[in-house]
């Protein structure tokens, strides 16, 4: 039997590098932290090994396109395939930050939604039966959709979007903030909570259909929120550290064999939520 092995992407630090370390006590397999960057993912690597856990390195820049190549031909030739993707990686501008809205929008939605499509176009494939992806979104998600037009919002919630839709109304927003029409189009004005309407929406969508395409192979993909965190990201005032942010994602990863939910669900402190 093929070692089972589980990735995390944006693993080096914050919630990601939290998921690692508890995958690593939790996950009967290899598990690999993978960054943009291969110092600081090494320098992770080690600080971990430190802890007396066994963790692997593997080179992952969602936003380059070679990379995500080369990740997926690795793990495709090294084991097959992968039991457990996380995608974690994700950016968002701090409040205060004076950079225009409309390039706010792009960049972050470059990375949360279009880098994560990518990676999920690349290794959805990959996933074997029984095997579990989690989508790292967040809470902003759900109050973001609840501040879209009516149209939008059932656009979201709907159950015949597709891949395609979702994609020409990320890039739908971020045309229209570079117009300054985006508020009167009924978007809200927060490009990282789009990005992440997104990435729940995604998440739907790509588990209708892997229960389409693959029904006898038991694979759950779900989208969760960690909760607010202590990380670079999100600043030092947030009630969670990066240990108890870790707990729902690895929770989804670790669902036991022979679960049939939940899936294609948007979870937070391990329950599901209303979309």
């Amino acid at each position: 039997m093929s070692t089972r092995v589980a990735v995390v992407t944006g693993g080096n630090k914050g919630i990601g590098k939290a998921i690692v370390q508890a995958l690593c006590k939790q996950f009967q397999g290899d598990v690999y932290l993978t960054a943009r960057d291969t110092g600081r993912g090494q320098d992770a690597v080690s600080s971990l090994s430190s802890e007396g856990l066994k963790v692997h390195f593997q080179q992952l820049d969602i936003n380059d396109h070679s990379s995500i190549n080369a990740a997926a031909a690795f793990f495709k030739d090294k084991y097959g395939g992968v039991d457990v993707l996380v995608n974690n990686a994700g950016i968002a501008f701090k409040g205060a930050d004076t950079t225009p809205f409309a390039i706010q929008a792009e960049v972050t939605l470059k990375t949360n939604y279009f880098a994560t499509l990518d990676v999920l176009t690349h290794f959805l494939p990959l996933v074997k039966a029984g095997g579990r992806v989690v989508n790292v979104s967040s809470f902003v998600s759900v109050r973001s959709l609840n501040k879209c037009s009516p149209q939008l919002q059932e656009r979201f919630r709907s159950e015949d979007i597709t891949e395609e839709e979702l994609t020409q109304l990320m890039q739908r927003f971020v045309d229209s903030t570079k117009k300054d029409q985006h508020k009167q189009d009924g978007w809200p004005e927060t490009a990282y909570g789009v990005s992440k309407i997104g990435v729940t929406t995604l998440s739907k969508i790509q588990a209708r259909r892997v229960s389409k395409e693959r029904p006898n192979d038991q694979i759950l993909v779900n989208a969760c929120c960690p909760g607010w965190v202590r990380t670079d990201m999100a600043g030092p005032k947030a009630p969670k550290s990066p240990e108890e942010g870790a707990v729902t994602p690895v929770y989804l990863a670790l669902l036991p064999a022979g679960a049939t939910e939940p899936h294609g669900e948007f979870v937070s402190d391990k329950v599901v939520q209303a979309w």
